[in-house]
């Protein structure tokens, strides 16, 4: 699976610590990032990881457009809701887009577990699943 990682500044650390944690998880998958979140995770863990811009720069609009090209998976973005951001409006649209797609999307760390433990599972073979018409 293509996995997307994305972290405020005040929740970059967690992302690391997360990644370090589920390292041999997210080993197995594709992952790509913002570009200072993707250096920090990539130096403490050595873990493959295509960095687009930071944030701030439009990295997370490029993987927005990952996301609307079904190229994206699952989006771990570690907000922080205690400040506000410029770029929130970039972070709705990216919330919209894996809404639309049907795209799971954790924004803190208890989500982002749920999602790599059931990912590890099977669980999330999605994609694959036949929805009854109703």
């Amino acid at each position: 699976m293509n996995i997307a990682l994305i972290a405020h500044d005040a929740k970059k650390e967690l992302m690391v610590q997360f990644c370090i944690a589920y390292c041999g998880i997210l080993s197995r998958h594709s992952l790509c990032a913002t570009g200072t979140t993707g250096k920090m995770v990539a130096e403490a863990t050595g873990l493959q990881i295509q960095r687009f811009l930071s944030g701030s720069q439009g990295g997370d609009q490029q993987i927005a457009s990952l996301v609307a090209c079904d190229e994206i998976d699952i989006v771990l973005f570690f907000r922080d809701p205690l400040n506000p951001k410029n770029s929130e409006p970039n972070e709705t649209n990216l919330l919209r887009l894996c809404d639309v797609h049907n795209i799971p999307y954790a924004t803190n760390i208890a989500t982002g577990e749920m999602l790599i433990h059931g990912l590890d599972r099977g669980d999330l073979d999605w994609r694959n699943i036949a929805y009854p018409h109703g």
